[in-house]
């Protein structure tokens, strides 16, 4: 029975044996794992996940691909989980818990901060993404992909990127390159960050508009001689600081209070 990728699912297949296969040997599957694929879509990881593990849960929307799970694989080995991935409450798996999966493109970014909201329950995640957000999640500070992805993923995670997807690896292909990344929670105890609500607002504030100054940027949250303190020079722009400097401005603004007023969210 042939299956029509549904676009408002962002539904593109994997097809190329070899790359399904580094994958998987990337991902390195073991017998016991409490893994979690997304969007098994016709099965080219599920299948050979399947042959390595002694059970699989996924998370899948279309009805469609939900009736073929249902006939295809046995019963007592896959978990069929229904239902929207950014909607699914991953504390009702098992931990510790190994995240796979060919993420839809259209909407990735709000899935993997989905995913990083449940890191603490999670060993390790190995995505196929656009190219182009992998480039992001992986850059560098001072260079033209980082950005907020890079900030609130590299707080949280250790990644890298392991392998180019062309298109034609797909079907049908999608017009952008894709790649493979991994993402391994930090420890608690290295995630120096007290007020991750408050982080998120000062990293969100700095590149919304990237090419103005931190001076202008962050005003709300630092004055001049805050900037002085922290030993950052106002002139630079938000892709200018690394990871630990966001973490450092962060830290700084959730102090109790600054004079006789209390740093506010905005």
């Amino acid at each position: 029975m042939s299956h029509q990728a549904k676009k408002r699912f962002g539904q593109n297949f994997l097809v190329d044996q070899n790359i399904i296969a580094d994958i998987v040997a990337a991902i390195r599957p073991g017998s016991a794992d409490n893994m979690v694929e997304i969007g098994p879509g016709l099965g080219a990881l599920t299948r050979p996940l399947l042959k390595k593990l002694d059970r699989l849960h996924v998370v899948e929307i279309d009805r469609d691909i939900i009736a073929r799970l249902k006939t295809d694989y046995p019963q007592d080995k896959i978990v069929i989980h229904e239902g929207d991935a950014l909607e699914f409450d991953f504390s009702t798996l098992p931990r510790p818990l190994r995240i796979v999966g060919n993420l839809p493109y259209n909407i990735s970014t709000p899935l993997l901060f989905h995913f990083a909201a449940c890191a603490e329950r999670v060993t390790d995640m190995h995505f196929m993404l656009q190219n182009e957000v992998v480039e992001r999640m992986v850059a560098d500070h001072s260079t033209p992909a980082y950005g907020r992805l890079s900030v609130m993923l590299q707080y949280r995670f250790a990644m890298e990127k392991l392998l180019d997807v062309p298109p034609e690896s797909f079907r049908p292909a999608p017009k952008v390159d894709s790649a493979i990344v991994r993402m391994i929670p930090l420890p608690a105890a290295q995630i120096m960050v007290r007020d991750e609500k408050l982080f998120a607002a000062i990293v969100a504030t700095a590149f919304g508009q990237r090419r103005k100054t931190l001076r202008n940027t962050l005003r709300t949250y630092l004055q001049e001689n805050d900037f002085a303190t922290l030993g950052i020079d106002p002139q630079l722009r938000a892709e200018n600081l690394a990871v630990a400097e966001f973490i450092k401005v962060g830290n700084y603004c959730a102090e109790d209070s600054v004079g006789s007023g209390e740093r506010a969210v905005r």
